[in-house]
């Protein structure tokens, strides 16, 4: 088994966390869920970033465990009706306009992301109508009605590509809402990008004096980190991707210590793949500095068993809901976003 090390943990504070189940209570959800699923011809389609106990559960009932990307396409291919969504508000939209004769179900509908937050519709409309000369491309972190006024839709796994291909064709970009990404995107591609100025909560709080000094610590260990970071934690890393493009390097990478910046519940996939190596947690603070979010999402904490089983049980109360204009105009983006996908994958 990987050995897990939490450097956060023992050296910088963490906000509250969640009630943590015991075995009893846990076999509990899973045996009245399991059921559920069955009787409701549901499936649970979970983030990489949600609880180690959703996460098995969602594989063992037949559902998926993805990055954003990978969770639209299964839950768009998969015959069930119903698909309880595990992860944050945007993916439970995303499913919705990709499958929109289907029951949408979240945990909680409270479970927000700060990149789509930070890009209010009304505002962004106004900064796409300034710069009409340009393609708008937007991070799939963004609500229903950015992505219906967006031109692209795109995830971390795809941008740097698809951004490549667009700079091809000679169109300039608005990128929304992650900058950090953005200007990362603009470095790889050399392309025309004016970018929107958000951030996750997240990634960027990941501090490079920290790791630096962690580096040392562990000199043989791996750098990987996700693209949401700020440009001196990329300049540290050894990959850059997203979080399934992380999982593969882990076990691609001879290191037998890896250091990860991104949110630490990858942590549990990731041990499944490389039981033999040594995973550490990038330091969020440091040299003054404190943490709010810790290397963990507070939306996702908000993700429960308790939630899917109240969802499959009162379902009204945890439904996604779009009007259907709204899920025509957003569809188109997206349904770019997975053709161009399928493109890359059958090319490579």
């Amino acid at each position: 088994m990987s050995k897990f090390i939490d450097f956060n943990q023992s050296v910088y504070p963490f906000p509250t966390k969640p009630k943590i189940l015991n075995p009893n209570e846990i076999a509990f959800y899973y045996k009245h869920i399991q059921s559920l699923l069955n009787k409701k011809n549901a499936v649970i389609v979970a983030h990489y970033y949600t609880s180690p106990e959703i996460q098995i559960l969602a594989e063992k009932t037949g559902g998926c465990v993805a990055d954003s990307l990978e969770m639209a396409r299964f839950g768009a291919s998969h015959p069930a009706i119903t698909l309880i969504v595990a992860g944050v508000k945007f993916m439970g939209e995303t499913a919705k306009i990709l499958s929109p004769k289907k029951n949408i179900l979240m945990p909680t509908l409270e479970s927000q992301c700060s990149l789509d937050i930070n890009c209010p519709e009304k505002d962004f409309i106004q900064f796409c109508n300034e710069n009409i000369d340009r393609t708008v491309v937007v991070y799939a972190n963004t609500s229903a009605a950015v992505k219906a006024r967006s031109d692209w839709v795109i995830t971390s796994s795809i941008a740097v590509d698809l951004i490549k291909y667009l700079k091809n064709l000679g169109q300039k970009i608005i990128w929304a809402p992650d900058r950090h990404l953005g200007n990362y995107i603009q470095e790889k591609t050399a392309a025309d990008i004016l970018c929107w100025k958000g951030t996750c909560i997240v990634h960027d709080e990941f501090k490079s004096q920290s790791l630096k000094m962690m580096k040392k610590m562990y000199p043989d260990a791996a750098v990987l980190v996700h693209p949401e970071s700020p440009k001196d934690i990329i300049d540290i890393a050894d990959v850059v991707g997203s979080t399934s493009q992380l999982i593969k390097a882990a076990k691609i990478l001879p290191n037998k210590s890896i250091i990860v910046a991104t949110d630490k519940r990858i942590f549990y996939k990731m041990q499944l793949v490389v039981p033999e190596k040594s995973l550490y947690i990038a330091p969020t603070g440091g040299a003054g500095a404190v943490c709010r979010a810790c290397a963990h999402c507070p939306w996702m904490t908000m993700n429960s068993l308790h939630g899917i089983l109240d969802a499959l049980e009162n379902g009204k109360n945890h439904q996604i809901q779009l009007n259907e204009d709204l899920i025509e105009k957003a569809l188109i983006p997206l349904k770019r976003m997975l053709m161009f996908a399928d493109t890359l994958k059958c090319n490579n």
